[in-house]
């Protein structure tokens, strides 16, 4: 694709850059994407896509490449640290919805989001070796400028780039070092049969005592799964905000070492894992302007938040389906912007500030408190399930997934 000022620039090659490129190819409108990387290397662990994320997807009609990648959940479950049921819903198109909920590694949904650019758009249109470090505009246009590479020039710059954004860092330079919440996360996948339904979202335990989230992310022909795991922890040290860093068994296993299930041997699953990852649990404060000009913010670089109730990329998709097509609609490029901020912004900033206090194994924290964290007979004798699943709906309303939400 030529270097023309017509063209959208897209600073970061993940999945909201990819997304929002093959959303602004839908529409008829031209774009280049700008990747700091190299080469292209799918990178990750497992992400839920849930269906408002998936409605997205789908209208640029990735379902079926998505369907045969993961793995279509059927159910969120909750469990106590003593491994006991405390609450269980459907979900995805087995709890009504017209679209799925699909857990897939995010390797294999980066490399559904790439093909697919690489396909339509055509490989000039994805840069590789180009490391965003400023943008610059002017009432014509913007240009990106990178690391070591010509700079590129267009009409409209977007900082996709991800947490550590060189442009979010241009446009609010005042801004302090991440908000780290006093909680680390190891992460792995192990390949293992499948547990419970073999299509379940499953959260056991508590911060403060213990907590992990397992669910399963490919299926092999021998029946086996790739399962993720990720843990969680309070500690008063923050470790590198690197995805890559490698992560010890012994740092973190103490908590599990006698979950033993019916339904799942947790240290098992440990000690079988491919690969051990090692992450603080960071974000950032939401900040009340994206939008500058012919500049803006999307996903991570706008709104980076914990990796709580599969919202991090899902937001990243909804900016990218709500820019393209404020983009297409509006004359003004500049327009076009602040109307894409006044829609998104305080939808993404409530949901930062929710994954913080109240994610959706909320549900198990309050159990904890009222059964002082010892097993329980029955659940109805410590609280109405009814409760339970109110919180869970509150979680869906505030991140826009409700029933309601996704069929508008």
């Amino acid at each position: 694709m030529s270097d023309t000022a017509s063209d959208i620039l897209i600073a970061g090659g993940g999945i909201g850059g990819l997304t929002l490129a093959l959303a602004l190819h839908a529409r008829g409108l031209p774009c280049r994407v700008y990747e700091a990387a190299p080469e292209f290397q799918p990178l990750g662990v497992g992400i839920n896509m849930l269906p408002h994320a998936i409605r997205e997807l789908t209208a640029l009609g990735l379902q079926a490449a998505l369907e045969s990648h993961g793995v279509e959940a059927r159910e969120f479950a909750y469990f106590n640290r003593h491994g006991q049921s405390v609450f269980a819903e459907p979900c995805g198109r087995f709890a009504g919805y017209d679209y799925p909920h699909f857990s897939i590694h995010r390797a294999d949904l980066h490399q559904v989001l790439f093909d697919a650019a690489i396909d339509r758009l055509g490989p000039g249109a994805v840069h590789l070796g180009h490391r965003c470090v400023a943008v610059e505009q002017d009432a014509a246009g913007v240009k990106l400028l990178f690391e070591g590479a010509a700079p590129a020039t267009g009409a409209v710059a977007v900082g996709a780039d991800g947490f550590h954004s060189a442009v979010r860092r241009q446009l609010h330079p005042a801004e302090g070092e991440p908000h780290f919440g006093g909680i680390n996360m190891w992460r792995g996948v192990t390949r293992r049969q499948p547990f419970l339904t073999g299509a379940s979202v499953t959260r056991v335990g508590t911060v403060a005592r213990g907590k992990m989230v397992i669910y399963p992310i490919r299926r092999y022909d021998d029946g086996t799964q790739l399962i993720n795991w990720v843990t969680e922890q309070p500690t008063d040290t923050q470790k590198p905000n690197d995805w890559a860093t490698p992560g010890r068994v012994e740092d973190f296993i103490g908590p599990f070492a006698d979950w033993r299930f019916d339904w799942l041997d947790i240290p098992a699953l440990i000690a079988d894992a491919e690969f051990v990852l090692e992450y603080p649990m960071v974000d950032r404060d939401p900040i009340r302007r994206w939008s500058f000009g012919r500049v803006t913010l999307l996903g991570d670089a706008a709104h980076p938040m914990y990796p709580r109730g599969g919202n991090g990329g899902a937001q990243a998709i909804l900016d990218a389906e709500a820019l393209a097509r404020l983009l297409a609609g509006l004359d003004d490029p500049r327009a076009a912007l602040k109307a894409y901020e006044d829609e998104r912004r305080d939808i993404a900033n409530e949901i930062v500030l929710t994954n913080r206090e109240q994610p959706p194994d909320h549900i198990i924290e309050i159990v904890e408190s009222l059964t002082g964290g010892e097993p329980f007979d029955r659940i109805e004798d410590v609280i109405d399930p009814a409760e339970l699943a109110a919180i869970s709906d509150r979680y869906k309303q505030i991140a826009r997934y409700s029933l309601d939400a996704v069929a508008d």
